[in-house]
């Protein structure tokens, strides 16, 4: 009897689990640049003597979708995508370098260039900070340039270039806060093949459709392995009877 409760209680644990992480996509549907979460089940066998028939479920985290997300013509100067392939650098709280695919940038009251989630956007030197100005561009190739403030068009300028990178996925790795990092001893440089689309914006790349579907089927398993639990527990409440009107 506890074989069946345990297989059945493995099962609803890690169906919970799932679903978190299908629920979690869901709720970035409509979050610029997020990149959904990939997840499975594996079955792995109980270690030690007397358990070989015994199974449980796992579920984890097997990495992300890296398909891009539709682009979406905003007209604002400073929004970018990514074209294909490649990440933008910003500064994470904790000081260090991160990665995101979010182009939803915007300035600060004192210059700073920062994304939608108000991380500073990194160049080659550190975070960028822009003086004022009359009007922004940014470039394919991420050079931000400027028209001093009272000047015209002529006297535009580049002021810094946004730092655009192209790690392989192995090399990196995503936090609880939805940035990547590049792996420990992992060194990612400047990749001049990565290129920005201005005034768009990269789209969530998550299936809406999938994800709901997916959330109904995980609530079924998890119903099937509760009703599981229920009749072993009439099992041995039988079983317990029986024995008492033996």
């Amino acid at each position: 009897m506890d074989r069946l409760l345990y297989v059945a209680m493995t099962g609803a644990k890690e169906t919970l689990r799932a679903q978190a992480a299908n629920s979690h996509n869901l709720a970035n549907a409509s979050t610029t640049g997020f990149r959904a979460d990939l997840s499975a089940f594996q079955s792995r066998a109980v270690a030690g003597d007397g358990y070989a028939s015994r199974v449980y479920a796992t579920n984890s985290t097997t990495g992300w979708d890296s398909n891009t997300g539709s682009l979406i013509g905003t007209g604002r100067e400073l929004d970018v995508a990514i074209q294909g392939s490649g990440f933008i650098a910003v500064q994470a709280p904790n000081g260090q370098e991160a990665y995101t695919r979010a182009g939803d940038l915007r300035l600060d009251a004192n210059g700073m260039l920062l994304n939608g989630a108000g991380h500073p956007v990194l160049g080659d030197g550190g975070p960028i900070s822009i003086p004022p100005n009359s009007a922004v561009a940014i470039a394919a190739d991420g050079s931000v340039s400027i028209v001093p403030q009272g000047q015209g068009p002529e006297t535009s300028a580049v002021i810094a270039r946004i730092k655009l990178v192209d790690p392989a996925e192995s090399a990196i790795h995503r936090g609880e806060d939805g940035l990547f990092r590049a792996n420990e001893g992992t060194q990612v440089l400047t990749d001049a093949n990565v290129k920005l689309a201005s005034g768009v914006l990269e789209s969530s790349n998550v299936n809406v459709a999938d994800a709901m579907v997916n959330m109904i089927e995980l609530q079924r398993h998890y119903e099937l392995q509760v009703k599981a639990m229920r009749t072993a527990e009439e099992n041995a409440a039988s079983a317990t009877q029986l024995l008492r009107n033996g």
